[in-house]
């Protein structure tokens, strides 16, 4: 494999925007998640109209501010990598995408009648909030995690839905019509919110049978709660554990933050020279 002939000055700019294990990317990390707080705080405090009638100008200035360092970094993110479709068609990729047009979009937008539409792109903005998730390791784990256990909280939450439908129709016959609980799917309505623990209290049963069925439901809801959460942190301290390659007898730990300039791959070993998916060098000597 020959090593890789990218432009210094790209390759530089990729190791400071993809990967946070040298002091420019921990750095760019940072700022970005500032600037992503910030925009967060501005959409939320113009819809306090009482701030947005003073200090709406302000605002104005400051989100172009930050919808231009966003642009400039999405564009970066396409030019540093040989194979742009492999960040423009992921996750994070369409997620930068839509959470910065709608800035430009709403400039396009004007008359008075288009100003409901302005204020709708414009609140896409808080979408802006999951490139955190970029910068955030462990949330990679705990999205393992729930994936992981999507087939064990699946059949719990369809047997959670068949002891509703149980006993919501049990419900049913106990109370009757008189005590609102009008028909089945009330008071199926009504398991839900009472084995959830919520307990609006717009439907409650005032037969004595009713509520001792009621008092079961409760007492089993804080058992129930507690399930899907023990079935994540499991899965979440399996991922916990750091993986591990034996390499001539000795154990190397191989989770890093390079990544590859020509696929996106991400996930070398430390020792490391080329992609493990495509084989690009991943030399970093300019």
């Amino acid at each position: 494999m020959t090593k890789d002939s990218t432009s210094p000055w790209r390759r530089k700019l990729h190791d400071i925007i993809y990967e946070a294990d040298t002091p420019a990317g921990k750095l760019f990390d940072v700022v970005l998640l500032i600037l992503i707080l910030a925009s967060i705080a501005l959409v939320m405090l113009e819809s306090v109209k009482s701030i947005d009638a003073r200090f709406h100008d302000y605002f104005e200035i400051g989100e172009w501010i930050i919808t231009i360092f966003f642009t400039l970094e999405y564009f970066a993110r396409i030019v540093t990598i040989k194979k742009p479709s492999t960040y423009i068609f992921s996750f994070y990729g369409l997620i930068d995408f839509f959470s910065t047009i709608p800035q430009y979009l709403a400039f396009f937008f004007i008359g008075s009648n288009a100003l409901l539409t302005v204020r709708a792109l414009r609140l896409l903005r808080v979408f802006r909030i999951l490139k955190i998730t970029r910068y955030v390791g462990e949330s990679n784990k705990l999205s393992r995690a729930l994936k992981d256990s999507r087939a064990k909280i699946s059949i719990f939450l369809f047997a959670v839905l068949i002891l509703c439908i149980i006993a919501g129709t049990i419900m049913y016959m106990v109370e009757g019509e008189e005590s609102g609980f009008t028909s089945i799917p009330v008071s199926v309505y009504w398991c839900i919110v009472t084995l959830t623990t919520v307990g609006f209290g717009d439907i409650a049963p005032v037969t004595p049978l009713g509520q001792f069925i009621a008092a079961l439901i409760m007492i089993l809801g804080y058992g129930i709660i507690a399930v899907p959460t023990g079935i994540v942190s499991a899965e979440y301290a399996k991922d916990m554990e750091p993986s591990k390659v034996t390499i001539d007898g000795e154990d190397y730990v191989h989770m890093n933050t390079q990544c590859c300039q020509n696929c996106n791959a991400k996930k070398h070993r430390d020792d490391a020279e080329f992609c493990h998916k495509c084989g690009n060098s991943l030399d970093r000597d300019f």
